[in-house]
């Protein structure tokens, strides 16, 4: 797993945008507003992603292949979580395996 799928990793690139591309043509960017600790574990780390996207675009709860300059190309599960007036939330759930030997 590359090092940046990590809580720290994410929290690097805090107030960035992640872009998906939508068919047939276009984008929709995602801001990324926070990286919270969730119930980790010696064993294991879970943390949560919450994003902002406009709010005059709404998308469904999937899997999206997503862009990040620094980050590269990545997939996520996206899952929409409220609407505010500066636009809609989405989440993004980690619960990730840690080495015994860390």
């Amino acid at each position: 797993m590359p090092e940046f799928y990590t809580k720290e990793g994410f929290a690097e690139h805090l107030n960035t945008r992640f872009t998906i591309p939508l068919q047939p043509s276009g984008v929709i960017e995602l801001e990324l507003l926070e990286v919270v600790s969730t119930l980790s574990t010696p064993r294991q780390e879970q943390f949560s992603l919450f994003f902002r996207g406009p709010a005059d675009i709404y998308i469904p709860q999937m899997t999206y292949h997503m862009k990040h300059d620094a980050m590269g190309e990545l997939d996520l599960f996206i899952v929409p979580v409220g609407r505010q007036p500066d636009g809609f939330r989405y989440e993004a759930v980690f619960n990730r395996a840690l080495d015994p030997q860390d």
